[in-house]
Formats: structure tokens, sequence, C-alpha cells
């Protein structure tokens, strides 16, 4: 069985009530969910919630909720991937064999279906253990500057400051979308960042980190610019 996973606590605490607020006419989780159901690879989408209200909407919008997360997962330091463990422990003890578990954020209002499909496919072919979604930075991260304390400027990284930009090496960054793994992996705890993963690049205009108001206000700002047509 392929399993989605969605973590989405109640404790959110930069963004109160963030995995449920409304995005652009709809609960931010749905479209998560909407992306997993739609993508035609899972034989259960669910989500992993401490939260009576967050179950009902994830149930309302399609995805099941097998179970309530026990509050010794549901702090701001628990990892996604303790989830992810949880919920296939929990299905090993009814009897249910997952083959690959993928883990879906909640707040991934531009990921598509195809992309998750497209993923899990390639996850397949390469013999890894993880495929989770990357994005390039949209400036050199080696030419960074720091606001000092006496409120200069001063670069980070003082041997690259008079670099050109097409010297220094494209670098990449988690887009913090979805991460396909193989349920043993995940088990084992083999560490995702790492050899043991493929990349799924996305173009920088499809991802948006959604940690503050302004994140969210920009990423709305996107999406509609996106479905404009």
């Amino acid at each position: 069985m392929n399993l989605a996973v969605i973590p989405a606590r109640g404790g959110s605490q930069r963004i109160p009530g963030k995995n449920s607020r409304d995005f652009c006419g709809k609960p931010v989780i749905a479209y998560s969910i909407a992306a997993a159901l739609q993508s035609g690879v899972f034989e259960r989408v669910m989500v992993s919630t401490d939260d009576d209200g967050i179950a009902r909407v994830a149930r309302e919008h399609g995805a099941e909720v097998p179970f309530m997360r026990p509050a010794s997962l549901s702090d701001n330091l628990t990892g996604t991937a303790d989830v992810v463990r949880h919920a296939l422990q929990w299905h090993l003890e009814q009897g249910v064999e997952v083959e690959y578990a993928c883990c879906i954020y909640a707040t991934a209002p531009m990921l598509e279906a195809a992309v998750l499909a497209d993923a899990y496919r390639q996850l397949r072919e390469s013999g890894k253990h993880y495929a989770f979604s990357v994005t390039s930075y949209e400036f050199p991260v080696r030419r960074a500057l720091r606001i000092t304390a006496a409120g200069g400027i001063e670069p980070v990284f003082p041997d690259a400051i008079d670099m050109r930009s097409q010297d220094l090496e494209e670098v990449w960054h988690d887009a913090g979308q979805f991460y396909w793994g193989r349920a043993q992996a995940y088990i084992d705890r083999v560490t995702v960042f790492s050899e043991a993963a493929l990349p799924i690049v996305l173009p920088r205009y499809r991802v948006q980190d959604i940690d503050t108001d302004e994140d969210w206000r920009r990423a709305e700002l996107m999406y509609r610019a996106l479905h404009a047509g």
C-alpha cells in the first residue's frame, strides 16, 4: 500500500490556526489533501493531528483520520519523520503493510498532483530511499551579507563577495512540499538529506514556505497569479 501522511497539529505558534486557516477560499490543508487524492498513487490519504477541528476539516475534504495523534508527538519539537513513523507503526499494528509513504505538508497549496505522481515514479526507478522537492536559491548564498552590531554591513563569506554570480556554484534548498520514502527507510531512520535521497526539482515560482503572515500573503498572491487563467 502507498500511504500519504499529512502532519497537521493544532498548536502552530507563528501563525495560530495555520493548518486549517483560509487560503484563497479554502482551508489550506484542503489543497494538500486534494493533490494527494488527485495524484492517483495512494491507497490511503490520512491526516495525523491532535486537533478535533483539523480532523473535521480533513474529513470534510476527503482525507481519513484513522487515529488522533498522541500528545507525546504533538509539541513543536516533534519532527515530521517521527509523525510518519508513528503512522507506519500504527498501520503495522493493524496488519496493514505499507510499501511507500509520502509526508505531505499541510501548508503546500501550490503542490501539484502530477508532481507527486511523477516523484513516485522517479523514486521507484531510482532505487533511492527517498525523493523530495527542492528548488534553487534565487540569489547566490555565498554573496550573503549580515548587518553588524554597529549598524554596518559585512559579507558572511568574504572569499566569495567579489566573485561573479555566474562563477558561484548553484545551490538548492528543501522546497517544503513532500517527502516520498520507502516505508522501511522511514522505520530504519535512514537520513533524508543525504545520498539516499533523489531531488525533485521545482521551479521557484511554485515554491513558497509559509511560516509568517508575510509568507502567507505572498503565497496567496503567487497562487492567484498561477491560477489567474
